[in-house]
């Protein structure tokens, strides 16, 4: 139980920073790429869930990095994807884009932090670090 409760903080820090590099290539994506919320946001994805890949591999379930659990681990973001897409476009209506923006990833966190957890960075059974 406490390796996984390090593993949701470690997940959570890792996932603090990566916010601000998603944020960051969607305002920069919005203003020279296109106008359009659904592929800035995309093009931020690519850029996150690569940053969020390389920081999480190293120090939440330190594993080295490969290239196949890379698009693996991609693969299983594009569920947080859809999550954060859809609450984005859903709230840009109602509140300013920066907030419509950190709902969007709030809800990609939830999915995003589920599928690497069991899905890529699963423990072999019966082996759960502590």
């Amino acid at each position: 139980m406490r390796a996984l409760l390090r593993q949701i903080v470690s997940f959570g820090l890792i996932g603090f920073v990566n916010a601000g590099v998603d944020a960051a290539a969607f305002f920069l994506a919005l203003h020279t790429v296109t106008d359009n919320l659904i592929v800035a946001n995309v093009c931020a994805w690519v850029v996150a869930v690569t940053c969020s890949y390389f920081l999480n591999s190293r120090f939440t379930f330190r594993k080295a990095p490969a290239f196949r659990d890379y698009l693996f681990f991609a693969a299983t973001q594009v569920s947080g994807l859809i999550a954060n897409t859809t609450a984005l476009v859903l709230a840009a209506p109602y509140v300013p884009l920066i907030v419509a923006k950190i709902i969007g990833i709030g809800a990609g966190f939830v999915v995003n932090f589920t599928l690497a957890r069991f899905l890529v960075f699963r423990a072999p059974l019966g082996r759960d670090e502590t």
